[in-house]
């Protein structure tokens, strides 16, 4: 599958956070969308898979884990990156458990998430990778 396929969604309160993630992953081929927040995501029209969600474990209203509990819930599957500044134990070990594919803290360096995206896309799909 050809790397223009793939899309990567953003959900990160931080405007800046949102405009870097999005700059670091268009840098290496592949599409990128960006929400405020997980409400924001929701109410988005559903895109077709390939993608994964890059999202932020502290937003305002629901939370990235409320929100990997409700794609759950409606069936909604989708592989998830979750990034964060308050990386919790327990946070984690939930997150994963629940089928997160990586749970990186900011801040990350940026192969670190580069290589959890290709994992998440079951990839790698094409080279996301950096030298």
């Amino acid at each position: 599958m050809p790397c223009s396929d793939q899309t990567v969604y953003i959900i990160d309160d931080d405007e800046s956070v949102r405009r870097a993630l999005r700059r670091l992953v268009r840098s290496v081929g592949l599409k990128a969308e960006t929400f405020a927040t997980a409400e924001e995501f929701l109410r988005a029209p559903e895109q077709p898979p390939p993608g994964c969600l890059v999202l932020d474990v502290h937003l305002p209203g629901l939370s990235g884990l409320e929100l990997q509990d409700q794609l759950a819930t409606i069936g909604r599957r989708i592989p998830i990156v979750f990034i964060t500044a308050y990386g919790e134990e327990k946070m984690r070990e939930r997150a994963l458990q629940a089928g997160a594919v990586a749970f990186l803290q900011k801040p990350f360096e940026e192969q670190s998430l580069l290589h959890a995206i290709a994992k998440a896309l079951r990839g790698p799909p094409c080279d996301v990778e950096r030298n």
